[in-house]
């Protein structure tokens, strides 16, 4: 019967206590949201967990250091970020970066784009222990992938490493439809955001150059 009564009791405070979870979760979002439409690198990464800064943290490695058979061999993800940061950034700046720095200046840049989260927002938000999972909502429409979020220094942070399989479905789909081979395509993509057409130096470690 105490027990029971002591259920009763608990029963509001945790039900407020997950209500204020769900807030805090998507609240991490709209954060990092904010300040990718406003190019606030530094600020953007404080709402990233510590698994997509090793995630950009292993790609700057690929990048000073993969040769030519090792980045052809990545995953369509993978290589499009090592081609990105290969060819839209100086030697000087690639060996002076840590994964941090990296996504700081990818954001700054524009390689993280802002379409990725302009009209976007986080829709039902389901909560166990340190992980949060958060469905995609893009111009008001549901989206069939979840956002991942962990609990990290007392502070919900955004795991972008958790769309990628989604992403990289996307990437291939028009990879296929374009009827271009792979690194053509990537190629191509480049050549329209940057004016120039990446040449034989894509594929060489940067360290090497």
């Amino acid at each position: 019967m105490k027990q029971a009564f002591l259920v009763l009791l608990l029963s509001p405070f945790c039900a407020f206590g997950q209500k204020s979870e769900v807030k805090a979760v998507k609240a991490s979002f709209d954060n990092y949201k904010q300040a990718i439409l406003n190019d606030r690198g530094e600020e953007a990464v404080q709402y990233v967990d510590s698994r997509t800064i090793k995630y950009y943290g292993e790609v700057l490695d690929k990048v000073k250091h993969a040769d030519s058979a090792t980045v052809n061999a990545l995953a369509l993800m993978d290589k499009v970020m090592v081609f990105s940061v290969r060819h839209r950034t100086t030697k000087e700046d690639i060996m002076s970066f840590d994964g941090k720095s990296l996504l700081v200046y990818a954001i700054r840049s524009g390689m993280v784009g802002k379409n990725s989260v302009v009209n976007s927002s986080i829709g039902e938000v389901s909560i166990e222990g340190t992980f949060a999972k958060g469905q995609y909502v893009s111009n008001g429409q549901k989206a069939p992938f979840n956002f991942s979020f962990y609990k990290e220094d007392n502070g919900w942070k955004v795991d972008l490493t958790s769309v990628f399989p989604t992403t990289n479905m996307v990437f291939r789909k028009l990879v296929d439809e374009s009827g271009q081979t792979e690194n053509d395509f990537l190629f191509s993509i480049l050549e329209t955001l940057t004016g120039k057409r990446p040449g034989d130096e894509i594929w060489i470690p940067t360290k090497d150059l």
